[in-house]
């Protein structure tokens, strides 16, 4: 990964964004830093930034609706780092559309080893990621397919639906649609996906699978609670039950 990588970190505690900067300075990334919400989408609309990492106690806004308004006009990938440790923080920061959640005390080469792992995973988002699952099937980086009148590109990172809209997918949803289009009908546990979607990149809540996939069917069902592509097999794992073909 190169260096240099731009990290906005958006904390309204000196001491807490002081630290941080430093242990991202150490990893040679650059670092920006505001302590309010707005100042952050300001600079995101101004500035190439990389990633952005959030506390969840903002004077303005809720980190949690940060995150969604970000992930609602960009791709780029986001930690919540907070002092709040409790498990439904965490599965609400991942459904809002955070990409890792650390919680404070926090080690140094930890948020290091997240910052790479999440931005790897982002920049994903110009070539899916190829991996090989247990029956020798390839998950390819290229090409166009085609399912129940969606088109979804896997070179230009594109999905369209039947009605010519362009419904915007973060890379982990992206990755999980493309592990589903390529083993149409097939049930995949939760371990395979995980595979798939995240390789060596282990997520940081174990259930986040189940958490992605509620956003995608969000993004690509009519209906999500009665979701005709996405279907749950109990106790299995997921299929993905439309013709699927390749243009």
């Amino acid at each position: 990964m190169p260096e240099n990588k731009h990290i906005l970190i958006v904390e309204d505690d000196p001491e807490v964004s002081e630290v941080v900067a430093a242990c991202l300075e150490y990893g040679n990334f650059q670092t920006s830093v505001t302590s309010s919400g707005q100042a952050a989408l300001n600079m995101i609309a101004d500035t190439d930034i990389d990633l952005c990492i959030v506390d969840l106690g903002l004077p303005d806004m809720d980190g949690l609706t940060l995150t969604r308004e970000i992930k609602s006009r960009t791709n780029i990938g986001i930690i919540i780092l907070s002092g709040r440790g409790e498990t439904t923080e965490r599965i609400i920061g991942l459904e809002v559309g955070a990409d890792d959640y650390l919680g404070k005390p926090f080690e140094p080469r930890e948020l290091l080893a997240r910052v790479r792992s999440v931005i790897r995973r982002t920049e994903s988002n110009e070539s899916p990621p190829t991996k090989d699952i247990p029956d020798g099937s390839q998950h390819t980086k290229s090409g166009t397919y085609i399912f129940e009148g969606w088109q979804v590109d896997l070179s230009a990172f594109d999905v369209v639906d039947p009605d010519g809209n362009h419904p915007q997918l973060s890379s982990g949803e992206f990755n999980l649609l493309q592990a589903f289009m390529e083993h149409p009908n097939r049930i995949l546990s939760r371990d395979q996906l995980l595979d798939l979607v995240h390789g060596d990149n282990t997520p940081a809540f174990d259930r986040s699978i189940d958490v992605q996939i509620t956003r995608l069917r969000k993004k690509i069902e009519q209906d999500p609670k009665a979701p005709k592509f996405i279907k749950t097999i109990r106790n299995r794992g997921y299929m993905f039950t439309p013709k699927v073909s390749r243009a």
